[in-house]
C-alpha cells in the first residue's frame, strides 16, 4: 500500500495532467477557429519533430510496457527487447517511404489513404479493423496492465481504479483533441522515462552492478538471458530467424499503417518534420531494453541471490513465480517513500498517454471514415460531436474486454499474439500498394477480406485446439506465413483483376526505390537520410554486442 506522501504525489500528477490537457486543447482551438475539425483531429498540422517523436514514443509505450517488459525480463531475459529495437528499422521505413505519400496525399486518416490508392471498400475495411485493434490493443490491454498495478499499490478494485483514471484521461482527450493529446504525451514521456531510470538504477544498485548480475546468471547456467538472438530450437519459441521474418510484418502494420501511431505524423508542420520525428522516436526506442526489460532481469538475479522477496506474488499453474506483478514489487521493495509516488506517476503516464492517443484516433476514423461517408455535408461541429461520442463508446467497450484479456499469462505476449493475426493482410496491401504499380483495387479489397478471415480462423484454431499443428507454430512465424499467403493472394488477384489507375492513384506508388530519397531535406545533422544511416549503424552495433 502507498504512504500518504506517495498518494499525494500521484493525485497531484493526475490533476496536473488534466489541467494541462484542457488548457492546451481549448486554447489551441480558440486561436484556430477556421477549420475546427482539422484543428481538433490533427492539431491544425502544426506539430514539429520533437513533439512528433515524443508523442510516437508515448503512444507506443504504456503501462503495458513497464509491467510486461519487466515481466519478460524476469522470465526470459532480454529476448523481448527485440520488439523495441526492431521498431527502429520500421520507423526508418515510415520516415523514408511512407511519410511522403501520407503528407503529399493530404489525408486525415490511413483508411483515407487506402481509398486514394485503391478504392472505397478497402478504406471501409481498414477503418473497421483499425477501430477494433485500437480498442483491444491500445486501450483494453493498457487498462489491464494499469489495473494490475493500481490494485497492488492502492488496494482498490482493479476496475474501479482503471475507470477513474480513464474517465479523467477521456475528459481532456475528448474536449481538447490531438493538441491536448500531444502536449500531455510529451510531458508524460519525460515522467515515464524518469521513473523508468529511477527503478533501473535502484535495481542496478541493489544488485551491486553488472558483474554481480552476470555472476548470478553464470552460477545458474543462464547466461543466454543476456542474448537477444537465440539459436534454433530455443525454449522461448523465438529463435533469431523468427524475429527477422516475423517482426517486420507486425512492425510495418503497427508503425507504418496503424492510425493510432501514424496520426502524430499526419499532424506534422511539413514533410521534413514528419520524416525526422519518427527517426527521433527510433533513437528513443533504444532505451526500453535498458530501462524496461533489464530491470526485470535484475529482479530475477536479485531473487536468486535473496535480495528480493517474491513470495507475495504466488505461483502460477506450472509452479513458477507469477511474475505479472514483478514491476510493482520492485517499486515497493527497492524505493523509498516519495520516489514510489514518482514511479506511480510514471505508470499512470503510460496508461493515460496510451488511452488518450487511441481515443483520439478512434474518434478521427469514426468521424472521417464512417460518419462523413454517409453524411458528406456534415459540418465540423457535427464531425467533432460524433468523434467524441465514438471515443466514449470505445472506452466503455474496452472496459468490458478486461476479464477476457486477463486470461493471458503474459500481457506483452497477448498483445503480439493478437497483432500477429491482424497485421499480415494490412501490411501486404500497404507494401504492395506503395512499391508495386500493378497492385489493383480489387486485389487489395479481396486480400483484406480473405486475409482477415484467415487470421481469425487460425487464431481460433490456435486457442481452441492448441495441440494441433497450427497450435504449435510460434506466433511470429505464423505472422510470416499469413503474410506470404496474403502476398501470393494479392499478386495473383492483381493479374486476374488488372489495375486501373485513377489520376490520383498514379502518384501514390514509388516508381523506383530511390525516388523517395529525392525529396527536399534539411542540411547537416537534421538530414533525414543521414539520421537514417546513423540509426542503422547504432542498431547494428547494439545487435552485435548483445547477439
Amino acid at each position: 500500500m502507498l504512504k500518504s506522501l506517495d498518494l499525494s504525489i500521484s493525485i497531484l500528477y493526475i490533476l496536473g495532467i488534466l489541467a494541462v490537457g484542457l488548457w492546451a486543447g481549448i486554447s489551441h482551438r480558440r486561436k484556430n477557429k477556421l477549420n475546427e475539425a482539422g484543428e481538433y483531429f490533427l492539431a491544425g498540422k502544426t506539430l514539429k519533430w520533437p513533439a512528433i517523436g515524443l508523442a510516437l514514443f508515448a503512444t507506443n509505450i504504456s503501462t503495458v510496457h513497464l509491467v510486461s517488459l519487466a515481466q519478460s525480463g524476469f522470465d526470459s531475459g532480454l529476448l523481448n527487447g527485440n520488439f523495441e529495437w526492431m521498431a527502429a528499422f520500421t520507423l526508418i521505413l515510415l520516415s523514408l517511404f511512407f511519410v511522403p505519400f501520407y503528407i503529399k496525399s493530404g489525408v486525415a486518416t490511413l483508411p483515407d489513404f487506402l481509398e486514394k490508392r485503391y478504392d472505397r471498400a478497402s478504406r471501409d475495411w481498414l477503418a473497421i479493423i483499425s477501430v477494433i485493434s485500437a480498442i483491444i490493443i491500445h486501450i483494453a490491454f493498457s487498462m489491464l496492465a494499469g489495473g494490475i498495478v493500481l490494485k497492488t499499490l492502492f488496494g482498490l478494485n482493479m476496475y474501479v481504479s482503471v475507470i477513474v483514471i480513464c474517465i479523467i484521461t477521456a475528459i481532456y482527450t475528448i474536449i481538447g483533441g490531438l493538441k491536448a493529446v500531444v502536449v500531455t504525451e510529451s510531458i508524460q514521456t519525460v515522467v515515464l522515462l524518469t521513473g523508468a531510470f529511477i527503478i533501473s538504477y535502484a535495481a542496478f544498485n541493489k544488485m551491486g552492478g553488472w558483474d554481480s548480475m552476470t555472476d548470478v546468471l553464470k552460477q545458474n547456467g543462464e547466461m543466454d538471458k543476456l542474448s537477444m538472438l537465440r539459436p534454433h530450437g530455443d525454449s522461448s519459441g523465438m529463435p533469431w530467424y523468427t524475429i527477422f521474418l516475423g517482426y517486420p510484418i507486425l512492425g510495418i502494420w503497427y508503425w507504418c499503417a496503424d492510425q493510432t501511431i501514424v496520426q502524430r505524423v499526419l499532424g506534422a508542420k511539413d514533410e521534413n518534420h514528419a520524416r525526422v520525428g519518427p527517426l527521433f522516436c527510433g533513437f528513443i526506442k533504444i532505451l526500453p531494453v535498458f530501462i524496461f526489460v533489464l530491470p526485470g532481469l535484475f529482479a530475477y538475479t536479485l531473487t536468486k541471490s535473496g535480495h528480493l522477496d517474491v513470495s507475495s506474488l504466488g505461483l502460477d499453474a506450472a509452479g513458477n513465480v507469477n511474475s505479472k506483478g514483478i514491476y510493482t514489487l520492485m517499486i515497493t521493495q527497492l524505493l523509498p517513500s516519495g520516489l514510489v509516488g514518482v514511479l506511480v506517476a510514471a505508470l499512470l503516464s503510460g496508461l493515460m498517454s496510451q488511452v488518450s492517443g487511441a481515443l483520439n484516433s478512434i474518434s478521427t476514423m469514426v468521424s472521417y471514415d464512417m460518419y462523413q461517408r454517409y453524411r458528406p455535408e456534415a459540418s465540423d461541429k457535427q464531425l467533432i460531436r460524433i468523434g467524441k461520442i465514438a471515443a466514449a463508446i470505445a472506452l466503455v467497450f474496452s472496459l468490458g474486454l478486461l476479464p477476457l484479456l486477463n486470461q493471458y499469462e503474459s500481457i506483452f505476449s497477448g498483445i503480439n499474439d493478437i497483432i500477429a493475426h491482424i497485421a499480415p493482410p494490412i501490411t501486404c496491401v500497404f507494401l504492395l500498394g506503395v512499391f508495386w504499380k500493378g497492385a489493383s483495387a480489387e486485389s487489395a479489397k479481396l486480400t483484406l477480406w480473405i486475409g482477415s478471415v484467415l487470421g481469425v480462423v487460425v487464431f481460433a484454431i490456435n486457442k481452441l485446439v492448441p495441440d494441433s499443428m497450427i497450435g504449435h507454430i510460434p506466433f511470429m512465424m505464423m505472422a510470416f506465413y499469413l503474410f506470404c499467403a496474403c502476398v501470393i493472394m494479392q499478386v495473383s488477384l492483381s493479374y486476374v483483376y488488372p489495375v486501373k489507375h485513377t489520376a490520383e492513384s498514379e502518384g501514390l506508388y514509388w516508381k523506383s526505390p530511390w525516388e523517395p530519397l529525392q525529396g527536399q531535406s534539411w542540411k547537416g545533422i537534421g538530414n533525414y537520410k543521414l539520421l537514417s544511416v546513423v540509426l542503422l549503424a547504432v542498431m547494428g552495433v547494439l545487435y552485435y554486442i548483445f547477439r
